[in-house]
C-alpha cells in the first residue's frame, strides 16, 4: 500500500513535468514568434530596390507600425509619408500563414484594391514567409484591369533586431522596403479606418 501511495503522487509529478517541457517549434512557429515580439512598437524604412516606378514613395518618409496583435492575427500600418491608407493583415489559418492588405481612404472606407494577398504554400522559414496571390487576389486584379499583379508573389523577413522587410515580386517586377529594427520611432497616428 505504501508503494502505491508513493508511486501516484510521483506519476502525476512525472506527468506534470512533461506537459512543460516545450515542443520544437517549426519555422513558421518561430517566425511568428518573431512577428509577435514587435507587437505595439514602430520602425522607420526605406526603399532598398530602384524600380522607377518607386520613386515617389522612396522619397517619402515610410514607418511600419505593428498596431494589434492577438493570438491569431497581427495588423501592421505602413505609413507612406502623410498616407495612412495601408495595413498589412498577417494571420494563422489552419494550414499556415496569410498575409491580406487592406486599403481605406482618409474618411475610413474601405477601397475597391483591397484584402488582396495569399497564403503561405510551404512552412517556410522562420526568417522570410513568401504568400503567392490566392484566387481572389488574382480575380480582382483582372477585374481591376491589373493582371500582371496575378503572379504577385509577396514576402516577409524578420532579422530579430536588425530588419523588417516587406516584398513584393513578380515576373518584371520587383519592389523591397526593409525596416530597421534596431531603432524604434514613435508610433504614428492609427492608420484610417482603424479601431
Amino acid at each position: 500500500m505504501k508503494r502505491l501511495a508513493f508511486a501516484v503522487p510521483l506519476a502525476f509529478l512525472l506527468g506534470a513535468c512533461a506537459v512543460l517541457v516545450p515542443r520544437s517549434a517549426g519555422p513558421r512557429e518561430l517566425f511568428w514568434e518573431r512577428l509577435n515580439t514587435l507587437c505595439g512598437r514602430a520602425y522607420e524604412g526605406r526603399v532598398v530596390t530602384t524600380d522607377p516606378d518607386d520613386s515617389e514613395m522612396a522619397g517619402s518618409r515610410l514607418v511600419m507600425h505593428v498596431a494589434s496583435c492577438t493570438p491569431n492575427a497581427v495588423r501592421i500600418a505602413f505609413h507612406v509619408g502623410a498616407d495612412r491608407s495601408r495595413t498589412w493583415v498577417i494571420s494563422r489559418t489552419a494550414t499556415g500563414l496569410r498575409l491580406k492588405h487592406v486599403h481605406r481612404h482618409s474618411d475610413g472606407a474601405e477601397d475597391v484594391r483591397s484584402q488582396y494577398g495569399g497564403d503561405t504554400m510551404t512552412s517556410g522559414g522562420a526568417r522570410r514567409q513568401e504568400f503567392p496571390a490566392d484566387a481572389f487576389s488574382r480575380a480582382l486584379f483582372i477585374r481591376e484591369n491589373i493582371p500582371a499583379s496575378a503572379a504577385n508573389v509577396w514576402a516577409v523577413e524578420i532579422a530579430p533586431g536588425e530588419m523588417f522587410a516587406y516584398e513584393l515580386r513578380r515576373s518584371g517586377r520587383f519592389f523591397r522596403v526593409e525596416f530597421n529594427l534596431g531603432r524604434p520611432v514613435t508610433a504614428p497616428p492609427p492608420a484610417w479606418g482603424a479601431r
